[in-house]
């Protein structure tokens, strides 16, 4: 592992160190991940989930991906986020062990909580992101041979100085193989963390970008009550829903609802109502068949009449629908024939 005292010999300007281990493997210690990935990511716990996917997002780099900054994350700090277990020796703090010096050039309030911390995961995460999206472009700038992102990886474990020195990925003499041990872990351990592609959504309008909208949710769990056109957030259970091995999952878990996930979609172009049944009577004037689908119909299950519809769902495309399924489940893609019984469809709408 790099230490301060090694940069300061070598007179390389300490970037970031991995605090807790160059080499990793996954195993089945890790603390609980999202299961069934999407938005090309999966693996990961999911409070890291919805900033990793940022991070992705606002990086106009192609060769940053969400699950390159994951197996980053796992090998700075296996995704621990408290002081005794994401504090380095040489004083890199927080899931992406950032040195203090470093974090003030990067560190950002990203969660907007009011604190800009190195142990906010939202904070930690976006500055990662940032750094790495412009070590990625310098990287490509450099003319140095090799994959961009090893380039990239070695400037943030080493320093860009390290790189300039080597006229690339520093070999396994520098430091003690650290850094070159770092670049080829996480590159070898990122298909672990490539979940399915991201949703391509073709065209525009209402359906199209609320439909985009609702794809950077992939994965987010379902929770019974949950969900605002601002984002995620806890529910409650009613007595009979939200619940989940028989204790109350939806009180302590962040994310969103059938209905919720589709109000948000579609905020605030259009200000559909909270609940399944109150957006179908708010677009029920506008119906469409199961052969006229687009991308962005709602579509809805009842128990039999207009009056007790249970469900809502994004179509998707391609005979397949995008929604948050029930308490347990996180939201996903599936074919609008198994989404829910069959029998219960009750018909579409586009809003």
């Amino acid at each position: 592992m790099l230490i301060g005292a090694v940069a300061v010999v070598l007179g390389l300007p300490l970037i970031a160190v991995t605090g807790l281990t160059a080499v990793v493997f996954l195993d089945s210690s890790a603390k609980a991940v999202a299961s069934d990935g999407g938005a090309g990511l999966q693996g990961v716990p999911q409070e890291f989930r919805e900033w990793i996917l940022k991070a992705d997002a606002a990086c106009p780099e192609p060769e940053m991906t969400p699950a390159l900054l994951a197996s980053q994350l796992w090998a700075e700090s296996q995704f621990k986020t408290s002081r005794a277990e994401a504090t380095s020796y040489a004083g890199a703090l927080g899931p992406a062990q950032f040195m203090p010096e470093t974090w003030a050039t990067w560190g950002r309030d990203a969660d907007g909580n009011g604190v800009n911390s190195p142990w906010d995961i939202g904070d930690a995460v976006t500055a990662q992101g940032r750094m790495m999206c412009s070590l990625l472009g310098q990287a490509k700038r450099s003319g140095y041979a090799g994959d961009p992102r090893a380039l990239a990886l070695a400037g943030y474990n080493a320093g860009w100085g390290a790189v300039e020195r080597y006229g690339g990925v520093p070999p396994r003499s520098f430091a003690g193989g650290q850094t070159y041990d770092y670049v080829h872990s996480i590159l070898a351990e990122m298909p672990r963390f490539e979940g399915p592609g991201t949703l391509q959504v073709s065209g525009s309008g209402a359906g199209p970008d609320a439909l985009r909208r609702a794809a950077t949710r992939l994965g987010t769990p379902y929770s019974w009550g949950g969900g605002e056109p601002d984002g995620p957030s806890t529910g409650f259970c009613d007595g009979v829903n939200g619940y989940l091995n028989g204790s109350c999952s939806a009180s302590h878990t962040v994310g969103f609802d059938c209905s919720s996930l589709v109000q948000y979609s579609y905020w605030p172009t259009t200000k559909l109502p909270r609940t399944a049944a109150e957006q179908y009577g708010a677009t029920s004037d506008r119906a469409v068949s199961r052969n006229d689908l687009q991308p962005g119909d709602l579509l809805f299950w009842s128990h039999g009449s207009s009056s007790s519809i249970y469900h809502v769902a994004m179509y998707a495309g391609d005979g397949k629908v995008l929604h948050a399924p029930r308490t347990g489940k996180n939201v996903e893609i599936v074919p609008l024939a198994t989404a829910m019984p069959e029998r219960d469809y009750h018909g579409a709408t586009r809003p």
